[in-house]
């Protein structure tokens, strides 16, 4: 590169720097370039003032109608949804079938019968009239969800964003309300087999659950899932072979753990499952709106390229 004078006027200075384009081009460049920086500019503002709120708005109406299936039915008043009855059976096998009542985040009727591998005896259980069992999964994607929607009533059409961080920011913080909400459906909490087994849902049936009966509720994606663990008691003289399990979302026959100086061990797991039409469109929903943030945000980067850009 040649060196350049310092006390030259600044069009030489860049002729010299960039021989290939003659000093003669420089002012028309240079005002090419302002009335492509004034439309530029134009265009942003417009996306400030108008895109930015019709995204937002657009952003709200999917998740009022996510929120909408998340509703909890309050005692003495009508829900806007309807209690929905799912059969959780297989095909392959009759150990376990089930009819779950769901209406929102709450279970409010559960019917089981589970047939006993050694006897072929059929227990039955079903919920106690006074209870319902939340399933926390829904509960917590559902006060995600309304944390993303205070996030976005907070910049209602009066107000104007100033610079594009500011949208940034504020899209950063729905997409991780609307992750965190995804990721509670999609991923199960992983449970201790004695947190099973003090788990209040054991408390929830009439008659109540046998000492050698655990069973578990959770969300999967879009389904509904029961497992049932059947046990039986290991004797004191097993200390030697003796494992306890760690967490897990699903234990498998022959885990061990030990609870009130008892031994037990897993011996039969039965897990049924069935599709809930709404989980899947809350998905969908989420799936929908992360599109939506991250749309606005590849928009606002096209701008901060340009700004960040500076010719010679």
């Amino acid at each position: 590169m040649p060196a350049v004078a310092p006390g030259l006027p600044a069009a030489e200075r860049a002729a010299m720097l960039n021989p290939q384009r003659s000093v003669s081009e420089l002012p028309k460049m240079s005002a090419a370039s302002q009335v492509e920086r004034a439309v530029l500019e134009e265009e942003f503002n417009w996306l400030l003032k108008d895109e930015v709120h019709a995204v937002l708005k657009q952003l709200q109406d999917v998740l009022k109608e996510a929120s909408r299936r998340f509703c909890m039915p309050n005692p003495g008043l009508e829900s806007p949804l309807k209690p929905e009855n799912f059969i959780l059976g297989s095909s392959t096998m009759d150990q376990v079938k089930g009819v779950l009542t769901l209406q929102g985040e709450a279970l409010t009727q559960a019917d089981i019968n589970l047939k006993v591998a050694k006897s072929s005896q059929v227990l039955h259980f079903q919920f106690r009239e006074d209870k319902q069992w939340k399933l926390q999964q829904i509960q917590d994607a559902r006060n995600h969800v309304n944390q993303a929607l205070q996030l976005l009533s907070s910049r209602d059409e009066s107000y104007r964003f100033k610079t594009g961080a500011e949208v940034n920011k504020l899209m950063d913080a729905v997409m991780l309300q609307l992750t965190r909400a995804r990721n509670r459906l999609t991923t199960p909490a992983s449970m201790t087999l004695p947190e099973l087994a003090t788990s209040g849902l054991m408390k929830m049936f009439s008659p109540p659950m046998p000492g050698d009966v655990m069973i578990n509720f959770y969300i999967n994606l879009s389904k509904l899932c029961l497992t049932v663990y059947q046990l039986h008691v290991l004797p004191p003289n097993t200390t030697k072979n003796f494992r306890p399990a760690g967490s897990a979302v699903l234990h498998n026959p022959g885990a061990m753990f030990e609870l009130n100086s008892n031994r037990f061990e897993v011996s039969h797991v039965h897990k049924v499952e069935s599709v809930v039409p709404w989980l899947n469109d809350t998905l969908v929903f989420f799936t929908i709106s992360l599109q939506l943030c991250q749309q606005l945000k590849d928009k606002i980067s096209v701008f901060s390229s340009f700004w960040n850009y500076r010719p010679f």
